[in-house]
């Protein structure tokens, strides 16, 4: 769950900062007169929308180092570091992709994969997780996070967060520019005033909210298919079943809320469960069994 919150905070944050910056410059702001010119006006949402989320993508992997304190294995000190290294090539084999980097980190029951490539990516497990789980069990989260790699999900998530994120600009802007110009229909329109500066701000955080369901969405259905990719690289479903029965009886490790969404862990009960970017675990594990069958 860590690398997505991690993926979506920063995004958010990079389009926020572009977008004001842009603004004080004048670029992307209506100018004088009654038209607004949405040609122009969508070009510039793009670039907003996109910079955000690409660049996002582009760091997740250090940023994941860096928050977590995850350490990477690059010569195994122990049996266990060596079991996790093998594990995790078999099963980038099998699935196809370039082997990960490999990284251990302390904390409660949780892993993640993140990276911005399918053949330079990071998985990587915490120090709970190793402790509270059998081997089968935990391949079987390894297997999910090499799922996550090989089906592209970092770039997926890139790339609704990027058309989100344009649609918010795009969508405040022309907004502004209405209410901008309710407030001013009797006086000669010489630029945008304070009634569409605050119309902007107030709606981009309304409509970040509408965007962060459509994107948390897409995020619980990566993780179904993730946990179905665990399943074909290991030839069953029950250790990925064992595995989230397992991790349904601990407290999971929370990760930073900026990538939350690149870990293990299970999602919330009713209204959070709009935002959540991971299903229930008993959903998780009929959607297995169900496979099964």
């Amino acid at each position: 769950m860590k690398r997505i919150i991690l993926f979506i905070a920063t995004n958010l944050a990079v389009m926020l900062v572009l977008s004001i910056v842009l603004s004080l410059l004048g670029i992307g702001r209506p100018g004088s007169g009654s038209t607004l010119q949405l040609g122009s006006l969508l070009a510039f949402s793009l670039v907003v929308g996109f910079t955000g989320a690409i660049f996002s993508l582009l760091i997740s992997k250090p940023m994941a180092k860096w928050s977590t304190g995850a350490r990477v294995i690059e010569n195994p000190s122990n049996s266990t570091e060596l079991w996790l290294v093998n594990t995790v090539k078999a099963l980038s084999e099998r699935a196809g992709i370039g082997m990960p980097e490999v990284a251990v980190y302390e904390g409660e029951p949780n892993a993640f994969a993140t990276g911005a490539f399918k053949n330079s990516a990071l998985v990587a497990v915490s120090t709970g997780l190793l402790q509270s789980m059998n081997r089968d069990e935990v391949e079987a989260v390894l297997g999910h996070e090499v799922a996550h790699i090989a089906n592209g999900d970092m770039v997926t998530m890139t790339l609704i967060q990027g058309v989100t994120n344009t649609f918010v600009v795009f969508l405040a802007r022309i907004v502004g520019f209405f209410v901008d110009s309710m407030l001013n229909k009797n006086e000669e329109r010489r630029g945008p005033g304070i009634g569409y500066m605050i119309t902007v701000f107030v709606c981009e955080i309304v409509f970040g909210l509408v965007a962060s369901l459509i994107v948390a969405w897409f995020s619980r259905q990566r993780e179904f298919r993730a946990d179905a990719g665990s399943a074909k690289l290991l030839g069953s479903t029950l250790p990925m079943q064992h595995a989230l029965a397992r991790l349904n009886g601990v407290e999971p490790g929370q990760l930073p809320q900026s990538f939350a969404a690149s870990g293990i862990s299970a999602g919330r009960g009713g209204w959070g469960a709009l935002f959540s970017t991971h299903p229930p675990f008993e959903e998780r594990i009929a959607a297995l069994r169900s496979v099964q069958s």
